[in-house]
């Protein structure tokens, strides 16, 4: 019998074409028209796949949004389309994908849950190396030792590339703006830039009973510092479709909100959802930023020989109430801007230091509301410390925005002065590694359609060259200069400890 003829009978005698005939050179083609019929018969439910592989289009591809069908709108057993990159329920001959393949001829699709690849309509399962990189892209995966150089100066050294061949460094990309949710992705980022929490998501495998804003925060952790990913920019509308649900509705993607607000929601929703209690260090998010506070508290008195301008102090004769109390967070007072300006004060933006806003907690500096004077001091600081500038102010009328710059340095501030604990205690110094700013035109609300909100991350550490600072917002990311980051309206910053027995340049010291 020919060559010919033996391929003809191989035709008929199975139900697809022999790919490899097609694919391999002339050697192996003898080989394969050698091998007996059965062998060939089991080769080819592997590589018929092939048939189809090359339709895959990378470019449209987009794991990022709510996995629904876009038929049904269901959640349950969804498949990508690798083609198109459109969603669709169920693999099965009544099932919208089956429909899909059928009528737009698109035949390779990704179930994504489980990161299996099937060809449809004929449903059987694809396993070629070459879509390892989508299956990455859905679902990253971290090993510790790639974790443990995220916030090295080698972080720095290596960037990734998108499909466009476009350079990024993973962790410092731009986070899509759906509609009016920057306030939110300025807290994700700055979030996911502390250490303990970032490491703890991405080496994270929650397939239990876990919540789904866990489940999806860790996500988008994944996704944030994926150094595979086809597009530089990921969108966090997963994420904030299960926030919206879960705060019913009080934080939203459509209208402007507190990123503050936001965020102590957040840690507290987290820390319940991580299994935490009240006890201290019972989730990573207490471990990390949860410290303790002494509040002391007299009621005012007034007395009749004290002058009209003598303003109200602690009286050591009377009762003190004193409680202490965990934080999260710790809150500072901006001094009041001067209410009547001249033509030339009006040019001039009031400045203060950060110590002397942190000086509410040193102890002595007392504040005066509601008929009692009450002094801060805290009695543990945590590892990483979230001060937030209380910028805005309510009254009966309005929300008034106080436009005064902090000045603080990026390296070495020492919190020893406002801390009341024994020498044990661990290092003082603080390392500045996120800051959140707020910009909008002159008025006096912040959701009008002017407001910007921004976010300055460190990448690398110990200063000088091997620290750099990006400024993000929503998809812009730019590397920014560190004398220009104290210039921006800050709001929110967050702290991180430095370890014992290190400079200020971050290098060991001789102990």
């Amino acid at each position: 019998m020919s060559m010919a003829a033996k391929h003809a009978d191989g035709l008929e005698d199975s139900e697809r074409p022999v790919k490899k005939v097609r694919l391999q050179d002339d050697a192996d083609e003898e080989d394969e028209e050698d091998a007996p019929l059965s062998s060939r018969a089991q080769a080819e439910p592997q590589k018929a796949s092939d048939l189809y592989l090359d339709t895959i289009n990378r470019a449209v591809l987009d794991f990022d949004f709510e996995k629904v069908c876009s038929v049904s709108s269901s959640n349950i057993n969804i498949y990508g389309c690798l083609v198109c990159g459109k969603y669709f329920q169920g693999r099965g001959r009544n099932s919208y994908a089956f429909a899909h393949a059928i009528h737009d001829d698109h035949h390779v699709f990704i179930n994504l849950e489980t990161a299996k690849v099937y060809v449809l309509p004929d449903g059987y399962p694809v396993s070629d190396p070459s879509l390892e990189d989508i299956s990455f892209v859905l679902s990253p995966s971290f090993t510790p030792t790639a974790v443990s150089r995220l916030s090295t100066p080698a972080h720095l050294e290596k960037p990734s590339y998108d499909l466009a061949n476009k350079p990024y460094l993973p962790g410092y990309i731009g986070l899509n703006n759906i509609k009016r949710n920057d306030y939110m992705n300025v807290i994700i980022h700055s979030l996911l830039h502390v250490p303990p929490l970032r490491d703890y998501l991405l080496l994270s495998n929650f397939r239990g009973k876990e919540s789904e804003l866990l489940k999806r925060f860790a996500g988008l952790a994944k996704k944030l510092w994926n150094p595979r990913l086809f597009k530089s920019q990921v969108s966090p509308h997963e994420f904030l479709q299960e926030v919206n649900r879960t705060s019913v509705g009080k934080f939203s993607l459509e209208k402007q909100g507190d990123p503050v607000e936001f965020l102590g929601w957040l840690l507290n929703h987290l820390h319940k959802d991580m299994g935490g209690t009240k006890k201290q260090n019972s989730s990573v998010i207490f471990s990390t930023f949860q410290g303790k506070v002494r509040t002391e508290t007299q009621q005012v008195l007034v007395r009749p020989d004290s002058g009209g301008n003598e303003k109200p102090r602690f009286d050591i004769d009377r009762e003190i109430k004193s409680t202490v109390s965990p934080f999260l967070f710790l809150a500072v007072d901006l001094p009041p801007p001067p209410l009547f300006q001249d033509a030339v004060e009006k040019n001039i933006i009031p400045q203060v230091s950060i110590q002397s806003v942190l000086a509410k907690y040193d102890g002595q500096t007392t504040q005066e509301s509601m008929g009692h004077l009450r002094r801060y001091k805290c009695q543990r600081l945590p590892r990483y410390i979230i001060l937030h500038f209380k910028r805005f102010t309510k009254n009966m009328f309005v929300e008034e925005k106080n436009p005064t710059i902090v000045n603080f340095p990026l390296r070495g501030l020492d919190f020893k002065d406002y801390l009341d604990a024994p020498s044990s205690h661990p290092s003082t110094v603080y390392d500045l590694i996120a800051n959140v700013t707020h910009e909008s035109t002159a008025g006096t609300t912040r959701d009008k359609e002017s407001t910007v909100w921004k976010v300055h991350l460190r990448a690398g550490a110990g200063g000088g060259e091997n620290e750099k600072w990006f400024q993000i917002q929503d998809l812009i990311v730019e590397e920014i200069r560190k004398e220009m980051i104290v210039l921006g309206e800050t709001m929110l910053q967050i702290w991180e400890r430095r370890p014992d027995g290190t400079s200020a340049n971050g290098m060991e010291v001789d102990k």
